[in-house]
């Protein structure tokens, strides 16, 4: 409740009209055009008194209201750094519900009453800057989570923002280390086409060992190899002062909100990059507050700023001299990986932040992904085909072939196509033969072999010497000549007459 202005001054006027103008109830209302009873609520008091606002009815919604609150209700379980705003909702309202118009406004109404019943409400301050082209970008990490196959995990998420054009790179990776941060850099150079002058940090492990007085640190010697490798300058926060790298903060609250807002779906985390990466490019349209040109535009004015890319990356990955253990493994930090070598090899392993590679006389003989857990096996049933081919009664029980069905190596029909080939040929026979075809995957491809094993089946052929058929069909109808096609008239070129019988029919007169 409170006072008009307004109505203030129009007393002072009905008061001043009475006792110096006109003087009559009735002449001051005509003048002024007011009622009569205003002039004499005017007259009794010089202030207007006090009324009640109406109450306004709360946002009607209507069919889109119980679609709302399950969101509200799914955002309860979700991380508090995932949660819907209510811009999210009101776009997810048109895309999903393009049937049921209703403004922003009543979105936002509706969605911060039942926020404020179920304790969602949160307030995230941002506070705006300017910076010249190319100089300065923030770095930073933060937790998001994504459902890889319907399984939900923690993830880090590297993000490097542009402080003048107001772009930003963001990559996922299951662990923060300094692999995967210095990694991450490089990702995020490519990304803007070149390389800031100043990156602002906090003081995380990967750069820095040890803080000392005031703005000096003791930074890690391949940080500063790193950084000396792409000629930039390092800043570091003061500790527990988050707001002096205020940009790179908000922009991931920003991020998180607008893109991993549902929790996002991927099969694996490479093909989660590659959703974010989309993403950045599509932020690249948004017009920032107190812009004049969106954020793309800005970057390509930004990118003639920027220091070039150096010729070459810097060398990222560990290296290691293991030899093949009797497994058919080699040990990188405290995990066996599978390789396709004999015991005893002496193998050059090369680790990044996401794969093991394993090089041997000059080539890539393996590679895995990563594993950051401690003693753990990471085994690949195609590296073990040559030993099971003389072993076969080892196939059934193998640790490598159980982690393919794990991971969704192992379709369905293999098992089928396998117990066929154990019915036609018995146990040992039909399994060497299954080891066979496997031996076809490795050569063209666990796809190739999976769509041929499930054409014959659709056939209802259980034979390997089909399947053999099947894989190499499309590679022999690619080599298969084509038929050149010419015209009905050219061919008068090699007309003929028609031969003579009756000279034959003298042969058959003659005397024998």
């Amino acid at each position: 409740m409170g006072r008009n202005k307004a109505s203030v001054e129009l007393f002072e006027a009905i008061r001043r009209e009475y006792e110096f103008g006109i003087g009559t109830i009735a002449g001051v209302a005509r003048k002024l055009g007011v009622h009569r009873r205003l002039v004499r609520e005017a007259l009794a008091s010089a202030a207007p008194r006090e009324r009640k606002r109406a109450e306004r009815e709360r946002p009607r919604v209507g069919p889109l209201a119980e679609f709302i609150d399950e969101i509200l209700q799914a955002d309860r379980k979700a991380p508090r750094k995932q949660r819907h705003t209510a811009h999210r909702i009101y776009i997810r309202i048109r895309a999903e519900r393009p049937a049921c118009p209703i403004t922003e406004g009543t979105v936002r109404r509706y969605v911060r009453q039942r926020k404020l019943a179920l304790g969602l409400l949160t307030h995230e301050p941002f506070v705006p800057q300017s910076y010249d082209w190319g100089v300065e970008a923030q770095v930073d990490w933060y937790e998001a989570y994504a459902d890889f196959d319907g399984v939900r995990q923690k993830l880090q998420v590297f993000t490097m923002r542009s402080m003048a054009s107001g772009a930003a790179f963001h990559r996922a990776y299951t662990h923060a280390t300094q692999q995967a941060f210095l990694e991450a850099h490089e990702q995020a150079f490519e990304y803007f086409g070149g390389v800031f002058r100043r990156l602002r940090y906090d003081n995380l492990g990967s750069a820095v060992k040890r803080v000392l007085r005031g703005s000096h640190r003791e930074e890690t010697e391949r940080f500063v190899a790193f950084r000396s490798h792409w000629r930039y300058a390092a800043e570091f926060c003061t500790p527990g002062e988050g707001h002096e790298k205020g940009g790179v903060e908000n922009e991931a609250g920003t991020f998180r909100r607008n893109h991993w807002v549902p929790i996002p779906q991927a099969r694996d985390l490479a093909a989660l990059n590659v959703q974010l990466l989309a993403a950045c490019r599509a932020d690249e349209s948004r017009l920032l507050a107190g812009r004049t040109q969106p954020v793309g535009a800005a970057q390509l004015v930004e990118r003639e700023q920027l220091l070039p890319l150096a010729n070459e990356r810097f060398d990222l990955a560990e290296i290691s001299f293991p030899r093949v253990s009797r497994l058919g493994c080699v040990r990188v930090r405290t995990n066996a990986y599978s390789v396709p070598l004999r015991a005893g090899t002496r193998v050059q392993a090369k680790a990044t932040a996401s794969t093991v590679e394993v090089w041997h006389e000059g080539r890539c003989v393996a590679q895995h992904e990563r594993c950051y857990g401690r003693q753990q096996q990471i085994l690949d049933l195609e590296h073990y085909l040559d030993v099971l081919e003389h072993k076969p009664g080892a196939l059934a029980g193998s640790t490598p072939l159980e982690q393919w069905r794990q991971l969704g190596r192992w379709p369905a029909c293999y098992d089928r196509f396998w117990q066929g080939l154990i019915l036609r040929l018995g146990k040992q026979a039909g399994t060497k033969e299954m080891i066979g075809l496997l031996q076809l995957g490795r050569d063209h491809g666990q796809p190739a072999l999976r769509r041929a094993i499930e054409a014959a089946l659709e056939l209802g052929v259980q034979d390997s010497a089909a399947v053999r058929h099947l894989v190499a069909a499309p590679a022999l109808e690619r080599e298969r000549p084509t038929a050149i096609s010419i015209e009905i008239g050219a061919l008068a070129a090699f007309e003929r007459p028609l031969p003579q019988l009756g000279e034959y029919d003298m042969l058959l007169a003659a005397p024998r």
